[in-house]
């Protein structure tokens, strides 16, 4: 094989969300509209946790870095996707691409584990109330946050590091809008075989775990709530679990969606809509569940505009 095929590129070219010319300004409009809420949602979300002493809770805590990780992994790919959208090639350095894949797997590995930790805290509120404080004590809290952090961390590096250790020949296009594992793989040189064995083994587990967490949770909720013989007790429950839940179906039911899809229809445009939703408008529309749905955030937004306004 000619040793030039083996040449590390310097830059990749994304084939981005769609190839047609003539929807490129508009959808240039809907992701910056998109981007936008997002950053105004989850950045608000995050100063009002912090900044509301009533919202000092282990349920805002957790939120509070909800937000923080659909900030994060919007920011990873909205930017550059936008200016990919008004420019002629659609490229990104080598470098930026492994960074941009190493903080997309550490966000989006982070939420799945965020949100179990966010099912567990439910549990505990709605089984044991009276112990609540004392079970989700603030060293629990940062341990179920920074537990998932750390390992997202682990796994993004790992992957990372194995595939850009590798060498890339033949074509530098990714036939994604941003730097996804599963689209690098075809690119390589050698056998790929070992990583995609570890991204399959590490993606079930995150799912399967994760989800099992927020299943038994929600399992255990649902008998306490069937004992309960106040109506008023049971409307309390479900208005508490309501907006978790929520997210929760949404964010898995996008990936099911993506990964159980009959072979048949699994094509690369499939995916890219699915990622597009749980990647950009997933993190936009968190928010706006906590907040629409909570009296309490309500409450402390007027609390703060009025401290605003004196």
């Amino acid at each position: 094989m000619d040793q030039q095929n083996f040449t590390m590129p310097t830059e990749f070219i994304l084939t981005g969300v769609t190839r047609r010319p003539e929807l490129q300004l508009p959808l240039f409009g809907v992701f910056l509209l998109i981007y936008t809420v997002t950053v105004v949602g989850n950045l608000g979300m995050i100063i009002l946790t912090k900044l509301d002493s009533h919202l000092h809770t282990p349920m805002y805590f957790f939120i509070r870095h909800l937000a923080f990780i659909d900030l994060g992994n919007s920011t990873v790919i909205c930017p550059k996707m936008l200016v990919n959208f008004v420019v002629d090639q659609n490229t990104i350095s080598y470098y930026a691409c492994a960074t941009q894949l190493a903080l997309f797997l550490m966000f989006i590995i982070s939420e799945f584990f965020i949100l179990s930790s966010m099912a567990y805290d439910r549990y505990v509120a709605i089984c044991n109330p009276l112990l609540y404080n004392v079970i989700m004590s603030q060293r629990l809290c940062h341990v179920l946050v920074g537990l998932p952090y750390l390992y997202s961390a682990f796994q993004a590096l790992l992957f990372t590091i194995k595939i850009f250790s590798l060498t890339f020949c033949g074509s530098n296009i990714i036939s994604h809008f941003y730097c996804d594992d599963i689209p690098l793989l075809p690119m390589l040189c050698s056998n790929a075989q070992e990583i995609q064995f570890l991204i399959i083994a590490f993606s079930s587990f995150n799912l399967t775990s994760s989800l099992f967490i927020v299943l038994i949770s929600y399992i255990l909720i649902l008998l306490a709530v069937s004992r309960m013989k106040s109506t008023e007790g049971r409307k309390k429950v479900f208005s508490t679990c309501g907006s978790h839940l929520t997210v929760v179906m949404v964010f898995y039911g996008t990936l099911f969606f993506m990964y159980l899809q009959p072979k048949s229809t699994d094509t690369f445009e499939t995916d890219k809509i699915a990622s597009v939703f749980y990647t950009l408008v997933i993190p936009m529309l968190n928010p706006l569940i906590y907040s629409l749905r909570n009296k309490e955030v309500k409450n402390a937004f007027h609390r703060i505009f009025k401290n605003l306004c004196k």
